[in-house]
């Protein structure tokens, strides 16, 4: 078993740590590879991380970001969350699949998803990714904004790395 440190964070803690950050932040990158084997994203706005820990989000079927998470062997994504204002981020590696669920559709869509889907659910070739996490991570002040500043300014000053100003959780899905 991996050390941990005092502000590490594992287990059922850190699970439901991610699942309330990945809801608040919204916006993620959504990592795929291309057919040239580069890493490419695009921001995706997150619908739901629900109690099995798979993360919705809306998408149109026959898009890039499908074609290069289904030609992965493992379906593997990556999803990017970045709170730069509170510092807090989050890393998941998953697997992406595409899903036809009508009742789950209807469940998380909103109108503010208009944007990109002009006849709502009737959007032809509207569909659903599911990502499954497998891996995931998160960093955050350990202490709130105000003291994790003062911690960083010091560390600048004196030239010590600040070793306690972030509380970082990991665990494996």
């Amino acid at each position: 078993m991996a050390e941990t440190t005092p502000n590490e964070v594992t287990g059922t803690e850190a699970i439901q740590r991610v699942r309330e950050l990945v809801e608040d932040i919204d916006f993620t990158m959504l990592t795929t590879r291309d057919a040239a084997g580069n890493l490419v994203s695009r921001p995706m706005s997150t619908r739901q991380m629900d109690d099995a820990g798979n993360i919705w989000f809306f998408t149109l079927e026959h898009t890039k970001k499908v074609e290069e998470a289904e030609t992965d062997p493992e379906h593997d994504v990556g999803l990017s969350y970045l709170d730069a204002k509170d510092h807090r981020y989050v890393s998941v590696a998953g697997r992406a699949a595409v899903v036809h669920d009508r009742a789950k559709m209807a469940e998380l869509y909103s109108p503010d998803l208009d944007i990109w889907f002009e006849n709502g659910l009737d959007t032809p070739d509207i569909a659903l990714l599911r990502v499954t996490p497998v891996e995931c991570e998160f960093w955050e002040p350990a202490h709130g904004k105000l003291v994790t500043a003062a911690g960083m300014l010091k560390a600048l000053v004196t030239k010590d790395t600040p070793d306690d100003t972030m509380r970082h959780g990991r665990v494996s899905c």
